[in-house]
């Protein structure tokens, strides 16, 4: 008798099939593996055949993901040994693996001086390094790469063939004598950027680190793209560098040489070192100990992060102290990949340059999460975590359905799909109306959802697979819409996904929306905080009704006004809007965003308003017509400035932050709002102008209030509770309400706009 199993999820360029390899030589096993397009093919003879399994569970490669086995029992044909077959081609359906950091492995032979990688700034094996930045087409073998136009020598040679070894068809696999080589570049008196000489590798590195000592601005290429670089305790560097960029107040990222001096600079919790040192090592916020001038002014957090690239590592062999770490990109544009168009858009903002000729096919930024609790959100979901793959297959087991460390299953042993039941009998998996076995597809139409203007991401979803895009960012530039409809592209490409229907926001001047309206396809639009709440239900499988907080700077809602401070009760088909903040004048519409003062004046008791200077204007714009807003993130905007923390929004989130970071647990005040379906803010803002200059007071008033007006909410309904949206990105405001009501929150999905087209492919999968 023979087995053969299909194994599907994060399984390819992971060291899957060396592992397999060696569990079945150890247990004595014949057959063979091979990657397929649609997931790794086992096939499997011998006496210990049963036990192939849980030894494969037990010992899986850290990158590797196991979403579905398919098993079947086939004629007996008497294999020799157990070989690794070349891959084969048929419909692409396998994950990609986002890029990982540098693993503890790699590193050690980095800095053994016996080792031939002895600091090698490419150092990378099958556990570590590039994936989705260099991929170009899969199955991901090393000519579908950029790696491709460098030929292996014969070391690289044995180690990329040898499935014993740590290097077994690592793609990226390189050393000094075949692999990529920096460059280090810099600008002459006549403007011309030209390439320096120097005896080797780490004396290119070397040279950099020196230049960021004396203050120079470097662009340093990453994973997924240019990082603008320079010292994060010169003040004049950073002063420089904001000048140059034109970024006057938003915050910069910082990348530490290790956690200890993360520790000196920041107050860290437990949940905070391990998002930290993970091995996606995204940016963290964290609280700050320490004030470093021009880095995050102003608010009490920093966004930190360690190296992830060997690059990194041998930069910090240099330098003790923190530096800056942003993506180079003109403001709202994606990051930067090649050093042509670094050239052409900052040439004025960097001194030199730190390049390689290891190509960036697709372009990724880091990504940004943030500790709630022992929970967590994400706020940019990109390096390390995508492409997010989620697969709808699982196995079963004893009678139980499993998947993504979960169990599944409802009443009497039966598991009920949308459009047909499935049943446990006797240990086997059956499903009705010859739907596939064992499988819980996401709908018979290809989708392509396409998300919000802002924080914008791409959604597919097709037979039983589920993709997030990594982060595209705000659909505001040229540059930043062909770099969404160049991720389309790349995504059809890959997985030869051709759609059926593009879903997208009801919005009509959302970018994405305007080209979801010109393709020649079936299109249906849903509202925007419902795709939300739909996001938070397609994570945590939620199924029947809930009640939905769903707070945010803008949204097109169903009346075609602008919609932010939302209450439904919500289904999967289907939603109510029960509860909204009073609708108010957006005064000055999108410059109200950058500039609350008319707005939130407007809005307060005239003997208070007469307080502000811009009382007059601000009551008699209040009669001119402007668009009407629900919006919760204005409300923030309103508070901050009339308590005077902040005169306008310098950048987006600054008033949240303020008010996060004023907010004083010891404070219990509150105001009871009344509970209708338009609840008056006003008494909030009336309070905030009455109080100006009290800070704490006022935050914490508010951010009591608003955990107040959701608890007395949830209890008249008694649902299950959801919260989304970009509000619920304060930390201190989730922590209360979570606290409180445990509600369903996204957690790995962006909880902001970054999750909209999630929801958008999870309407279409549950309805079409």
């Amino acid at each position: 008798m023979r087995v053969k199993y299909k194994i599907n999820g994060i399984v390819q360029g992971v060291g899957f099939r060396p592992t397999v390899y060696k569990i079945a030589k150890k247990l004595n096993l014949k057959g063979y593996v091979l990657n397929s397009s649609d997931g790794v093919i086992i096939e499997i003879e011998g006496e210990n055949k049963d036990k192939f399994l849980d030894e494969l569970k037990k010992n899986l490669p850290p990158l590797a993901r196991i979403d579905s086995i398919e098993s079947e029992i086939l004629d007996f044909v008497g294999f020799k040994d157990f070989v690794i077959k070349e891959s084969q081609n048929t419909q692409k359906t396998t994950s990609i693996s986002p890029d990982i950091a540098v693993c503890d492995d790699c590193l050690k032979e980095m800095y053994d001086k016996n080792d031939r990688r002895y600091l090698y700034p490419f150092i990378n094996c099958t556990n570590c390094g590039p994936r989705y930045t260099i991929i170009e087409n899969i199955p991901y073998d090393r000519k579908n790469t950029s790696m491709k136009k460098f030929k292996m020598c014969k070391f690289c040679e044995i180690e990329y063939n040898d499935p014993l070894n740590r290097r077994y068809h690592a793609q990226p696999i390189s050393c000094y004598d075949c692999g990529p080589k920096l460059d280090v570049k810099r600008k002459n008196d006549s403007g011309k950027w030209k390439s320096l000489n120097f005896d080797d590798e780490i004396n290119k590195i070397k040279y950099i680190a020196k230049k960021i000592k004396e203050g120079k601005i470097v662009a340093i290429k990453g994973l997924g793209g240019f990082h603008l670089v320079c010292d994060a305790t010169n003040e004049g560097a950073v002063g420089n560098l904001r000048e140059r960029k034109r970024r006057p107040s938003k915050p910069f990222a910082m990348m530490f040489k290790d956690l200890d001096m993360i520790k000196d600079y920041c107050d860290i919790t437990d949940k905070d070192v391990a998002l930290i040192t993970s091995k996606e090592k995204p940016i963290v916020l964290v609280k700050k100990k320490k004030d470093l001038k021009g880095i995050a002014d102003k608010i009490d957090r920093y966004g930190v992060f360690l190296p992830y690239t060997p690059l990194h590592y041998l930069l910090f062999d240099f330098l003790d102290f923190p530096i800056v770490a942003t993506s180079a990109n003109i403001s709202d544009e994606p990051i930067i990949r090649d050093s042509d168009e670094l050239i052409e858009k900052l040439s004025n903002v960097i001194d030199y340059i730190l390049d390689n000729d290891r190509d960036i096919v697709n372009a990724c930024d880091d990504s940004v999460v943030q500790a709630v609790g022992d929970e967590y959100i994400t706020m940019r979901c990109a390096r390390g975590y995508a492409p997010l793959m989620e697969n709808g297959k699982g196995t079963v087991e004893n009678g139980q359905w499993k998947m993504d460390n979960g169990k599944w299953s409802n009443d009497d042993g039966q598991w009920k799909m949308d459009n047909g039941q499935c049943m446990v009998d006797n240990g086997e998996w059956k499903v009705d109306n010859d739907k596939s076995k064992g499988e819980k597809s996401y709908g018979k139409l290809n989708i392509l959802a396409v998300g919000a203007n802002q924080k914008n991401t791409i959604s597919l979803a097709f037979k039983d697979k589920f993709i997030l895009s990594p982060h595209i960012g705000d659909l505001g530039t040229l540059g930043s819409i062909e770099y969404f409809q160049r991720t389309i592209e790349t995504f059809r490409k890959l997985y030869e996904f051709e759609e059926d229907v593009i879903i997208c926001d009801k919005h009509p001047y959302y970018e994405s929306t305007k080209w979801a309206l010109s393709q020649d396809k079936k299109i249906f639009q849903i509202q925007h905080h419902y795709a939300h709440a739909l996001a938070t239900m397609f994570e945590h499988n939620l199924k029947g009704e809930y009640l939905c907080f769903i707070f945010d700077g803008t949204g097109y809602g169903d009346d075609g006004t602008i919609w932010g401070g939302e209450v439904f009760i919500a289904n999967r088909h289907d939603y109510k809007r029960i509860h909204h903040i009073k609708p108010f004048k957006l005064i000055g519409g999108e410059k109200a965003v950058k500039n609350p003062a008319n707005m939130a004046v407007a809005l307060i008791d005239d003997e208070l308003a007469k307080n502000y200077p811009n009382y007059k204007i601000a009551k008699a714009l209040n009669n001119a017509s402007f668009p009407l807003t629900s919006s919760m993130g204005r409300m923030f905007d309103m508070v901050a400035f009339l308590s005077g923390i902040i005169e306008k929004n310098e950048w987006e989130g600054i008033s949240g932050l303020l008010i996060e970071k004023y907010y004083n647990p010891e404070i219990n005040e509150k105001i009871e709002l009344k509970i209708e379906k338009d609840i008056d803010f006003r008494p909030v803002l009336n309070f905030a102008a009455a109080n100006r200059g009290e800070f704490e007071r006022v935050s914490s008033v508010f951010i009591n209030t608003l955990v107040d007006m959701i608890e007395k909410i949830a209890k008249i309904y008694d649902l299950p509770v959801i919260v989304g949206g970009g509000v619920f990105q304060n930390k201190t405001l989730l922590e209360l309400v979570n606290k409180r009501l445990n509600p369903y929150f996204n957690k790995k999905i962006p909880i902001n706009d970054g999750g909209v087209s999630v929801g958008q492919a999870a309407w279409g999968i549950w309805n079409l």
